[in-house]
């Protein structure tokens, strides 16, 4: 009989979850000098805006994560991983970052690119989130695909 422990382990939006903060977390930090102002915050301004932002992003990858798997009709798509799912999950996450950078940056102003941000057309979201919602869900899913046991 699997364990209590084990169980709660093998929930794969758990593992989204911690590893998507993890990895977010670090990359949050990375790219600081990419928006304006993020460089002159003091220490714990900075870790404070990183961590909202983290929290955010969790929150792409839990909506992205259950996209695929209302997709596939199954949570535990990640096991064994094909194309498809991971193609919705991919997506899903890039499409809501575009939506979220346009609205924070051209509607509300929450936050502004600096100039080191390259922008890519049509809507010049910056390049760093979506390389972000590239490289860190692959990464994520990668581990949680060894993490999460059948």
């Amino acid at each position: 009989m699997e364990s209590s422990i084990n169980k709660v382990i093998n929930i794969p939006e758990l593992n989204i979850a911690f590893f998507s903060f993890a990895f977010h977390f670090i990359w949050e930090f990375i790219q600081i000098p990419t928006y304006a102002g993020m460089a002159e915050l003091n220490h714990w301004q900075g870790v404070l805006v990183c961590t909202q932002a983290t929290f955010g992003d969790v929150g792409i990858a839990l909506i992205a994560f259950w996209a695929a798997s209302l997709f596939v009709r199954s949570r535990q798509w990640i096991r064994p991983l094909t194309p498809l799912p991971l193609s919705v999950y991919l997506l899903t996450g890039l499409m809501l970052t575009v939506a979220l950078e346009f609205v924070y940056t051209k509607i509300t102003h929450r936050w502004t690119y600096s100039e080191l941000m390259p922008l890519v057309p049509p809507l010049d979201t910056g390049l760093s989130p979506l390389l972000q919602w590239i490289i860190v869900p692959l990464l994520v899913v990668f581990v949680v695909q060894r993490q999460v046991r059948d």
